[in-house]
Order: structure tokens, then C-alpha cells, then sequence
């Protein structure tokens, strides 16, 4: 922990990986559970589904969180160079700094998958921490060494690439459709290296290793948005319209794949990187010009409290039992609620816990940095 300088920080940017983490905080939960009180009510069960993940193949709002965040630890990149280069930092120093921090993403995954529970050899070796370490670190160092239309055409080939690979069905799963859970290409990977080392074991993990290369897209496609934030003389209103106009065009060539290989989140598939990108860049958009154009940034003071400590609440849920918490104030008053109204009490009290945390470390300058 340290203290920390946010002067230079796009307030945008903090706010809306806030806004991005306030649903793994618990307003995901608080959705569904107001959904409930309502079950014959269309939209509601409309809203509730989208708070849980696809199955398979498909999209819900759901699916956006994980590469929303990637995105946005792609966007800060390009800020965070030009600060490190301002001070005179080497490439190899930035390298240095890059690894550290992609190496302590990864063990602070590993620490998160239970560690700590001392089971070797069956822990899980993949996280969505360690995606984030590998995908960003990826970006960031192509970044740091080629220029933006060599990075835009490899993003181009991996793509590609990794789309033709989905083709090959996996050799241990004889007659079953390389599309399938059994019998992808991704997950043959993972079994035949760390079998016992993975989420859905035997089968495969969402975050594995091959699907790690378009992971590196989504990250890439923060960072060019991230560049043109910084280096563009256009006005405010000019980048948030074109960025506007990115996304709409991300959304075409999503639909237009789809018809190819689905956008599934589970393989992280190519037009899942187009559809994830798509809802990224306009959220970005959205936030951009809402609060750093506009300046409309005073309720946005909520979201930037989660924003700038994502990673401590994100690791605080695994190790802090916040519903209990919740509980032990607010249960005897559920007891005197309509039903379906206790669970909603219940969930806004996990997130007023959560973000007085967060408000506290706040209020101290207290924040974890990696």
C-alpha cells in the first residue's frame, strides 16, 4: 500500500472501472434480486439474465466485466509510458517494471484460486488476475517497441489466426465438434499441460493459455484508444464522437464474425474480442464525455472510490465475508420485510459495506499498486 497521486488521472477512466468492478461488488446480486420481485415482469427477467454468464455461445452483460477491465488497464497505459519516459526511464527499466508487474498479477491469482488451502496438486493455475497480467503485459510491451499500425496489423493475424486454430477439434475428443466444450482446441491445451490445474478439470479453463492471444487484442484495443486520448489535438467532443463511431464499427464486424465462429467468452473467441471491444470503447466513449468533456464528474465520486482500489476490493471478496457482515446488521430487519425484499436489503448492505471500505482507504490516500 502507498500513497497515491491521481492529478493526473482521467477521471473518466477511474469512474467507469468502478462502475465496471460495482457489479462484482454486488449490484449484479442486487439486480437479480429486484428482478425477483417481480417474476411474471418480461424486462425484469430480461435484466436478471443478464447478470449471469452465457452458458456457451451468446452475450450477456455479464460476459463485458473481465475484458471491460482489461481494456481499461490498456487505456492507462499509454498515460502511465509517457509518465515513466517524462522521468527518464529506460525501455529496459519500463520492461522490468512491465514483467514485475505481470508476475505479480499472476501470483496474486494464484493466491486468490486458494493457495493458502495447501492442495498442490489440484490448485488452480489460472485466474482472471493472471489474464490481465499476461494480456496486459502482452500489449504493453508491443507497445513499448512497435508502432501503432505494426501492433493494429499483428492484432489483425492473431485473430485470424486464432480462429483458424477453433477450427481443429481437440485429438482426445473423437467425433465431437470442435465448437464444443469437450472437443476445442483451447482446452485440449490446458489437459494435456496442467490437467489437474485448471477450472472445469478433465475439460478446460476459461482463462488457459492459448486463449490468452486474443485476451492480448482486448488489452490492445485499450491501448489504442488510450494513445488517441493522449496524443490526439481534436477536441473532447470529437474524441468521444469518434470513439463513439470505433465501437459502432466494432459491433459490425462482431455480428458480421458471429455468423462465422459465435462470440463465446469461454474460448474468448475473435468475435467475442469485436463485441467485448465494442461495448468497451463506447462505455469509454460514454464516461469520456460525460464527466472530462462535459464535466459532469460530481457523481461520479461513488464509482472512482471503487475505481481506484479495484484490485483490493476485488481480492477483499475472497478473503473478507462481507454478506456476513451485511447480515449481522440487517438480517433482524429482514425479518420484518415483505418476502423477496429481505435478499434486497441483504445485497445493498454487501455493497454499502464494500464501498465504505473502499471510501476509508479513500479518505487515508491508502491504495494497492501493481
Amino acid at each position: 500500500m502507498n500513497k497515491n497521486n491521481n492529478t493526473q488521472r482521467l477521471l473518466s477512466l477511474d469512474a467507469l472501472r468502478g462502475f465496471d468492478m460495482l457489479f462484482i461488488m454486488g449490484l449484479a446480486g442486487l439486480i437479480v434480486n429486484l428482478a425477483a420481485l417481480a417474476p411474471d415482469c418480461a424486462v425484469a427477467n430480461w435484466f436478471a439474465l443478464q447478470m449471469k454468464h452465457v452458458t456457451w455461445d451468446g452475450f450477456a452483460h455479464h460476459d463485458t466485466i473481465f475484458p471491460l477491465f482489461l481494456f481499461i488497464a490498456g487505456v492507462s497505459f499509454p498515460f502511465s509510458l509517457s509518465k515513466q519516459r517524462d522521468r527518464g526511464l529506460s525501455n529496459k527499466d519500463i520492461v522490468i517494471k512491465i514483467l514485475k508487474r505481470a508476475a505479480i498479477l499472476i501470483l496474486l491469482g494464484v493466491l486468490y484460486n486458494g493457495f493458502f488451502k495447501m492442495q498442490f496438486d489440484t490448485l488452480r493455475l489460472p485466474s482472471v488476475l493472471g489474464r490481465i497480467g499476461i494480456a496486459w503485459a502482452g500489449a504493453a510491451l508491443m507497445t513499448l517497441y512497435l508502432k501503432p499500425k505494426v501492433r493494429a496489423i499483428i492484432c489483425g493475424l492473431i485473430l485470424v489466426g486464432y480462429a483458424l486454430l477453433l477450427t481443429i477439434p481437440a485429438p482426445d475428443a473423437i467425433g465431437i465438434d470442435a465448437w464444443t466444450k469437450e472437443g476445442n482446441i483451447v482446452g485440449y491445451i490446458d489437459r494435456m499441460i496442467m490437467p489437474n490445474h485448471i477450472l472445469k478439470r478433465g475439460i478446460m479453463d476459461p482463462e488457459g493459455l492459448l486463449s490468452n492471444l486474443p485476451a492480448i487484442v482486448t488489452a490492445m484495443l485499450g491501448v489504442f484508444a488510450g494513445e488517441y486520448l493522449l496524443g490526439s489535438t481534436h477536441s473532447g467532443k470529437r474524441k468521444a464522437a469518434t470513439l463513439a463511431l470505433c465501437a459502432i464499427g466494432l459491433l459490425g464486424a462482431a455480428l458480421l464474425w458471429n455468423t462465422l465462429q459465435p462470440i463465446n467468452k469461454n474460448l474468448w473467441s475473435s468475435a467475442f474480442v469485436l463485441a467485448a471491444g465494442a461495448y468497451s470503447v463506447g462505455m469509454l466513449a460514454l464516461f469520456y464525455y460525460i464527466i472530462d468533456v462535459l464535466g459532469h464528474n460530481r457523481w461520479c465520486y461513488f464509482f472512482r472510490v471503487v475505481g481506484v482500489n479495484s484490485i483490493t476490493i476485488y481480492l477483499a471478496q475472497r478473503f473478507i465475508k462481507f454478506g456476513d457482515i451485511s447480515r449481522y446488521f440487517f438480517g433482524g430487519l429482514t425479518e420484518h420485510l415483505p418476502e423477496g425484499w429481505g435478499a434486497v436489503l441483504i445485497s445493498v448492505g454487501y455493497i454499502a459495506v464494500c464501498w465504505l471500505l473502499l471510501y476509508f482507504l479513500d479518505r487515508k490516500g491508502v491504495y494497492l499498486k501493481v
